[in-house]
């Protein structure tokens, strides 16, 4: 499932996500799953047609990312993986950065990034007119509603009605471990 609140500039896209890594950090084996949001960079096109068309959307570049994961095998709600990327390279994210406070409340943390979106900005080194003139006020408003859709996600993960493996086996490879396993919009 996924979910995009759309500002002038910014958006924010939140999906369900399972993912398998063969070559995982250390602690962090096995499948994970949970809620992945992004903050990410917004285009309107050109019209196609009439004034009466629909409207060209590109959700671009990604400028950062929360993951609030936790693996499939442990209890629910421990987001043991829940982690932050607040930087990219183009498309790639940095390496996870493990935050006690983002595991410890991980909507709250959530709220309080979302509120700070020049600090957001900064961090993951975009200018600060990478953002629209009212895009930190409308996303600082629409926060509640956002922390609201990753909690209603949330809660589906943990359920088991979202966040699960795609349909059809990966292959294992030679280790008889699957291969990299990545199911969701993000």
């Amino acid at each position: 499932m996924l979910y995009m609140f759309g500002f002038d500039r910014l958006g924010v896209v939140v999906g369900d996500l399972y993912f398998v890594d063969p070559n995982p950090q250390k602690g962090q084996e096995g499948a994970e799953h949970g809620v992945r949001l992004e903050l990410r960079l917004l285009d309107r096109g050109e019209l196609k047609g009439s004034i009466y068309s629909a409207q060209p959307i590109e959700v671009g570049r990604p400028v950062w990312r929360a993951d609030l994961l936790e693996s499939v095998d442990g209890q629910p709600g421990s987001f043991d993986r829940t982690h932050h990327h607040p930087v990219f390279s183009e498309w790639n994210p940095s390496s996870r950065v493990f935050v006690r406070e983002l595991s410890a409340d991980p909507l709250g943390w959530l709220a309080g990034k979302l509120a700070d979106l020049d600090g957001l900005l900064a961090e993951g080194g975009f200018p600060a007119d990478t953002a629209g003139p009212d895009d930190a006020a409308d996303l600082r408003a629409a926060a509640p509603e956002i922390v609201d859709a990753t909690r209603r996600l949330l809660d589906r993960v943990q359920a088991g009605e979202l966040g699960r493996p795609p349909r059809t086996a990966a292959p294992a490879g030679a280790d008889g471990e699957p291969e990299l396993v990545r199911s969701g919009w993000l």
